[in-house]
């Protein structure tokens, strides 16, 4: 385990979505890229800086999961997950440990992001930051259109930035954002907006992206073949 930080670090990963765009009938934490699970790389990452592990998984995968995990080096609890990745990660959240300083978020379906983005969010939340999240730069026009196709206007793409994970925040900070369950965002950083509370932002990696096609598995083979 890293010493990025004194302070304690625990990780949630929401790994029970079905993976419907990913075209295969196992969950996709649980599909295997070169051997190893896109979960179990995941994990293996995150728990060379994060003491515990909180893992949600569908309630029919837990006991794959824990014999999955069984080695990683770090405290490691399964839970079964929700209809939604907020579900899944507010009960997970209520299994970290009450002493934990910081929790960081991420998706099972990144399982290349490179342990210094990690170290890097961890470092940011040492700082004094309260939530952090690494981001890309958008590189593509990015154009606003209506319900039927047709361009509206050209977002000016200076200040866009693309979300990654994991996502580092305070544990009482997320523990707010997670009170009120009508609060509904697309990720963790979403509801700590709500909250007027400041997201910091650090780069992410290339390395970071998802995996949520088929083309996505064949770009991750070729970075892995790269470094083998």
């Amino acid at each position: 385990m890293s010493g990025v930080a004194a302070s304690r670090v625990a990780v949630i990963i929401p790994a029970a979505g079905s993976g419907v765009r990913f075209g295969d009938k196992t969950p996709k934490a649980f599909f295997e890229l070169d051997g190893i699970s896109l979960l179990t790389r995941s994990a293996l990452t995150l728990s060379m800086i994060a003491e515990v592990l909180v893992i949600a998984v569908p309630a029919e995968y837990v006991s794959q999961a824990a014999q999955e995990l069984d080695a990683i080096d770090a405290q490691v609890h399964i839970v079964p997950g929700g209809a939604t990745r907020q579900d899944s990660v507010a009960a997970a959240l209520q299994i970290v440990p009450a002493d934990i300083d910081f929790v960081l978020v991420h998706d099972a379906a990144r399982p290349l992001v490179p342990i210094s983005v990690v170290a890097d969010v961890v470092q940011a939340l040492s700082d004094g930051a309260k939530a952090v999240i690494p981001v890309l730069p958008v590189i593509d026009t990015i154009k606003r259109v209506t319900s039927d196709g047709v361009v509206v206007e050209t977002i000016h793409r200076e200040t866009l930035r693309r979300a990654q994970t994991p996502q580092g925040f305070t544990k009482s900070l997320l523990d707010q954002a997670f009170i009120d369950p009508t609060h509904v965002a697309t990720d963790e950083s979403g509801l700590v907006e709500r909250l007027g509370v400041p997201v910091q932002t650090v780069m992410g990696s290339e390395r970071a992206f998802k995996i949520t096609t088929p083309a996505d598995v064949a770009y991750a083979l070729a970075l892995l073949g790269d470094t083998q």
